[in-house]
């Protein structure tokens, strides 16, 4: 079992990361489920509008809600990140190479959202790479324990670590270490 994950110093940085790096990973073939968030500034001034894209199809479905200029309440719709957990548990049964998710968040910290579908991933032997926040980054060592690798945050430290757990060293090689030539 192996379990990566990430935590990138600016806000938003993370997102970018993991899609950068799921869009690299796709194009080789590697079959990712999971999830990578796409932060949408607003005109109006108020904070950003937070999708996740649902992989591999390419679902994107808004997990923020607009709760008025005056709230200071958590924006996440709960129930639009649910949707997006039961496709990413119906995505793993159906196979992957690796289960990426984009937060490990207050959700998951609270003993919601992704965290099955991890446990599911690592209990089939599939790796996982996620992005943590800091403000639960100690929630996130509770439920993974000593199995959790902390990874630097850029691309080639990332690149280097998938490589090894699917066994993707060569470029002409398949996911599982099975040459495509």
């Amino acid at each position: 079992m192996r379990l990566g994950y990430t935590i990138a110093p600016g806000r938003g940085e993370t997102n970018l990361l993991l899609a950068e790096i799921a869009g690299q990973l796709a194009a080789r073939g590697v079959r990712i489920v999971g999830t990578v968030q796409i932060d949408t500034d607003r005109s109006d001034g108020h904070k950003c509008d937070m999708d996740v894209q649902v992989l591999p199809e390419g679902k994107i479905i808004r997990i923020s809600q607009d709760l008025g200029t005056a709230s200071r309440g958590c924006r996440l719709n709960a129930e639009a990140l649910e949707t997006a957990v039961a496709d990413t548990e119906a995505a793993l049964v159906e196979g992957a190479d690796l289960l990426l998710i984009n937060k490990f968040g207050k959700h998951e910290a609270e003993g919601r959202g992704f965290r099955g579908v991890i446990a599911e991933a690592l209990a089939r032997d599939i790796p996982v790479l996620a992005g943590v926040n800091k403000l639960n980054h100690v929630a996130f060592l509770d439920f993974c324990g000593e199995q959790a690798e902390e990874l630097p945050a850029n691309t080639a430290a990332l690149k280097t670590w998938l490589d090894e757990v699917l066994g993707t060293t060569d470029p002409d090689r398949q996911p599982g270490g099975v040459h495509s030539k």
